[in-house]
């Protein structure tokens, strides 16, 4: 019997700052995303045009942005001329909302190359709202999404009288701020707003005088949604200037922000994901473990479920335009975009579904407080820190949900 030829590979290009000043994130998400592509060709890939045709694997492209949207940009059309149907990206808001626009008039320019913007940590809400797109989907919650679930145990504080916000100045940043003082005016209008600052993306290399007006202000705690390297700077120098208040974050749980605070943050640093390695199931535990196997450097210990859902939920898709299509067809990404529509994937005991409306992944969330390694709840530590994030508010993805004003063009 004559062997049957494999079928061409799926390209998947990630578009990411893997150098400049968010690099350790571009990295942590590629291994992620490899990780999971990696269990999915370990089981035989997607299936391909036809029910007889041998399945496809997937590539997972690298292409570093250095962090700057106009190197994005560029990225993006050596991807599709390299033959990419699928992008990913996620590590800048303002890049997601120009990549949206390129793919949107490059669909509508080259139909027969059309391709989908698989978005795995891009939170301005307006990326599934006002600026939605039918080639665009969101598998992480949104900002307002996170600040809600933050703002169930802001609501419950009642010893909390005033906080100061502080973000990077750029769309998500500035969303971040508008969103809490929208909800602190709804859910707690005693709490006094003490300060809020908007600064330089990833620029500022000593937060001294920032914390030195954090203080002098009078606030109890902090809300923030700065990453990288300017959420460690800025812990830092809360730890130094003796500031005793809580961080209420989005990103607190990695990337060095556990180091950087140390002792200091116990009890105090909270941070809202869309899941947490001490969430208490034997499922989880067992996949975080798995992570921990095939990346055992304390360095590369960020691992993140909704990168893992996302590629789920395409091969899902993948899996379903494949069967269905006629032997020889050609990659049909309308096809992909509507199976994509009704993605439910379940890993680690956790189920998310896609929202048709907006393409807006919906999962439960939960906030953690960071803890001592050892501590009730608290079996893992992050990046060897000997510190880790104790489960305290688990959200529902019922509960996590928010209403889109998304308005899409549909084909």
């Amino acid at each position: 019997m004559a062997q049957t030829q494999a079928s061409a590979p799926l390209k998947l290009a990630l578009i990411e700052g893997l150098s400049g000043a968010n690099a350790n994130g571009g990295e942590a998400v590629f291994r992620n995303l490899a990780w999971a592509v990696e269990r999915v060709n370990a089981r035989g890939g997607v299936a391909s045009a036809g029910a007889a045709a041998p399945k496809q694997v997937l590539v997972l492209d690298r292409m570093d942005s250095k962090g700057q949207t106009e190197e994005a940009l560029s990225n993006l059309r050596l991807a599709i001329d390299g033959g990419a149907r699928f992008v990913l990206q996620g590590n800048s808001s303002a890049t997601a909302a120009a990549l949206i626009d390129a793919i949107n008039k490059h669909n509508e320019r080259e139909p027969a190359k059309r391709v989908l913007f698989l978005n795995y940590s891009a939170v301005d809400p307006s990326l599934t709202n006002e600026k939605c797109s039918f080639w665009h989907f969101r598998f992480d919650a949104h900002a307002d999404m996170r600040m809600a679930a933050l703002m169930q145990l802001i609501r419950d504080d009642q010893a909390l009288k005033s906080v100061y916000l502080i973000g990077q100045d750029y769309s998500f940043g500035q969303s971040v701020l508008r969103e809490a003082k929208h909800q602190l005016g709804l859910q707690r209008p005693d709490i006094r707003i003490a300060g809020e600052e908007l600064h330089p993306m990833l620029r500022i290399k000593d937060f001294a005088p920032y914390m030195a007006k954090i203080k002098a202000s009078g606030a109890q705690a902090v809300i923030t949604g700065n990453f990288s390297a300017d959420l460690t700077l800025l812990v830092k120098a809360a730890k130094e200037a003796g500031f005793d208040g809580k961080f209420y974050t989005f990103y607190g749980n990695a990337l060095g922000a556990p180091a950087a605070i140390g002792e200091a943050g116990v009890g105090r640093v909270l941070a809202v994901a869309d899941w947490l390695p001490n969430v208490q199931t034997k499922a989880s535990e067992a996949f975080y473990k798995t992570f921990r196997a095939r990346f055992p450097q304390p360095e590369d210990d960020y691992v993140h479920l909704r990168m893992q859902l996302m590629i789920e939920a395409l091969a899902q898709a993948l899996d379903t335009v494949g069967r269905s299509a006629k032997p020889g067809a050609a990659l049909d990404v309308v096809a992909v975009a509507k199976a994509l529509e009704a993605a439910q994937v379940t890993l680690a005991g956790q189920t998310g579904t896609m929202r048709a409306a907006d393409h807006q992944f919906q999962q439960p969330l939960v906030v953690g407080m960071m803890e001592r390694q050892g501590a009730p709840g608290v079996p893992f530590d992050v990046e060897g820190s000997g510190y880790g994030f104790k489960v305290v508010k688990t959200l529902t993805a019922q509960a996590a949900e928010q209403t889109s004003s998304c308005k899409m063009q549909r084909y």
